[in-house]
């Protein structure tokens, strides 16, 4: 299904999140010095702390409210937070361990959130609740360029 004009800031920030962990997984698996781990655990925490952070606060206050109570919500809020602990971790004691986790979880996170969420979303919100959402949503959209 084509996405709706109201989702796309939302899928261009999925877009640069499945980049990130692409590229994480090609340098750290041609370099997993020390040196590159260090840069590529303070590029993970910049980009989240660039787009991350302005998009999990997008689907929180305005995306999840709009879809009522959905279990798929519940699980999508539950990943945002252990994809924050990831970042913690980074900041602390960065390790191949803990970017490769970042990555897995946030390559899967993003594929639900497209695949199933917003292909419900889409169905199932009526044109004006989507437009609704859509205007806040690009409004508040940090847009990067990689």
């Amino acid at each position: 299904m084509l996405r709706d004009p109201s989702l796309i800031p939302l899928s261009h920030q999925h877009h640069n999140g499945l980049a990130l962990c692409v590229l994480t997984r090609r340098s750290l698996a041609a370099d997993s010095s020390p040196g590159n781990l260090a840069k590529l655990a303070r590029r993970v925490i910049d980009r989240y702390e660039l787009e991350l952070v302005n998009h999990f606060a997008i689907e929180e206050e305005v995306l999840f409210p709009a879809c009522g109570p959905m279990p798929l919500v519940a699980e999508l809020v539950a990943e945002h937070r252990t994809i924050e602990a990831f970042i913690a971790g980074l900041r602390t004691a960065p390790s191949a361990a803990v970017l490769e986790q970042f990555c897995a979880l946030l390559s899967s996170h993003i594929r639900r959130e497209e695949n199933e969420l917003f292909e419900q979303i889409q169905r199932a919100l009526p044109r004006e609740v989507l437009d609704r959402a859509g205007s806040e949503i690009d409004r508040r959209a940090v847009r990067i360029c990689l």
